[in-house]
């Protein structure tokens, strides 16, 4: 897996100061993307294990208050192999951090795919869906279309139905 950038102290993608990987690789290629260079899945830089370890230093730095991790793309669903190691390791090794991904995939999608299933469960965030153009609307919270919605994952898996998170 190659990543397109990574941003430390992102104030942008989820609530609060995160750190946010974006990944490069996408296969929705949705019309008016914001990031459609990151489609081309050669894009960027290599993932590697000094990365991941960067990032799980990065939300442990002393002294400052990091909520959290977002996971942006491309798409990060094309590569849960790796970011479900780096979701279980930011689970294990980051106490008290939260995790948030945009996906063009819907919740109902990953829930039944088995591999994509395991990455969703280590999630506190997720904003499915693919971005619609026709749907676009730049006074939503978090994403930018009205198909996409905000929901809590934990919650959502345990009560069997989409809990929407309210901002």
């Amino acid at each position: 897996m190659n990543y397109a950038d990574y941003k430390r102290f992102d104030f942008l993608n989820g609530s609060g100061i995160r750190h946010s990987l974006f990944v490069s690789g996408c296969h929705f290629h949705c019309k008016g993307c914001w990031n459609a260079v990151a489609w081309n899945p050669t894009f960027g830089k290599p993932y590697t294990a000094e990365v991941e370890t960067q990032i799980i230093d990065d939300l442990n730095i002393p002294g400052i208050k990091v909520q959290g991790l977002s996971l942006l793309g491309g798409e990060p669903f094309d590569h849960p192999e790796p970011l479900t190691e780096l979701v279980t390791r930011v689970n294990r090794d980051c106490p008290g951090k939260d995790i948030w991904c945009w996906t063009g995939f819907t919740f109902e999608q990953l829930k039944e795919d088995p591999e994509r299933r395991d990455m969703l469960r280590h999630l506190d965030v997720l904003v499915d869906g693919p971005f619609d153009i026709n749907k676009r609307n730049l006074k939503l919270k978090f994403r930018g279309s009205s198909n996409q919605r905000v929901i809590l994952v934990k919650e959502s898996l345990k009560k069997g139905r989409i809990v929407l998170k309210v901002h």
